[in-house]
Formats: structure tokens, C-alpha cells, sequence
């Protein structure tokens, strides 16, 4: 598979999983909205206002959640799918001598063609230790050394 398609496997792949996890967040934020609105109707006193502030923070949690994800689909908005040869950088595929990346956001492991990469964030311990460097450079990363092999 050529470079290209590769970027372009994990870039959807990124996307997708993104998209599950709003919708299951926007589920359970729907679910959350109608529980509230059915809690409005009981008045069983001091229970009601328990699982009204319940439902308040689950509320609340759902909305940093999807805050979150909206922070991530705008990282990933920025990556293109063109080949840039170079140093490390948002977008970047780079195998190396250890382990495959993909500096994105934090997804995972990804496998295209029985080929592993792990879909990071630039953010993460070996995100920032891969930022910036470039083909032949050798990294230290915990108890490990590795050679960087491409970037692109």
C-alpha cells in the first residue's frame, strides 16, 4: 500500500472512531435530557432533588466529554492527507526501528495490511519525544532506543 492510502486509512480510522464515541456520548446525553424531564413531573421531595443533581452532573459530564471530542475533531480537521516528508509533526506517519505512529490523537492501534500503528497525540510521552525529529534520528524513550526508519 502506498503512503498515501496509509494516511488516509488512519485519518478515516481516526474519524470513525471519533464519531462512535460522540454518539454514544450524545446518547447518553439524550437519555440524560428525558430522565431530567421526567424528574421535573415527580415530587417525592428530598429523593427528586437527589437524582435531579444526579442527573445535573451526568449532564454536565456528557457536555465536557463532547467538548472533548469537538477538541479532537478540529486536530484532526488539520491534518491532510499529503505526503510531507520532514520532521515529526502533526499528521505524521512514522515507523520506526520499535513501532509505527501516527501523530494525531490518541485512538490506538490501528493494523493496515498486518502492519500495526499506534494513532497517538503529539501531546503523549512518545508524541513529544517524536516531535520534530526525522528519518535517521535515534530515540531514547523510557528504557528503549530506536531509530526513526521514515516520516511522511
Amino acid at each position: 500500500m502506498e503512503q498515501i492510502d496509509i494516511k488516509k486509512h488512519l485519518l478515516t480510522h481516526c474519524k470513525d472512531k471519533l464519531a462512535l464515541r460522540r454518539a454514544g456520548v450524545q446518547k447518553n446525553l439524550d437519555s440524560v435530557i428525558i430522565s431530567l424531564r421526567e424528574e421535573t413531573k415527580s415530587s417525592a421531595g428530598d429523593k427528586h432533588e437527589t437524582g435531579r443533581a444526579m442527573l445535573q452532573l451526568e449532564r454536565e459530564n456528557a457536555g465536557k466529554q463532547l467538548a472533548e471530542i469537538e477538541k479532537l475533531e478540529a486536530i484532526l480537521e488539520r491534518i491532510s492527507f499529503a505526503v510531507t516528508p520532514g520532521p515529526v509533526h502533526l499528521g505524521s506517519v512514522v515507523k520506526t526501528s520499535k513501532a509505527n505512529y501516527f501523530m494525531s490523537i490518541p485512538v490506538g492501534e490501528v493494523y493496515i495490511e498486518n502492519e500495526a500503528y499506534y494513532a497517538i497525540g503529539i501531546g503523549s510521552p512518545i508524541g513529544q519525544v517524536l516531535l520534530g525529529k526525522s528519518e535517521g534520528d535515534e530515540i531514547r524513550f523510557r528504557e528503549s532506543i530506536f531509530k526513526i526508519r521514515t516520516v511522511y
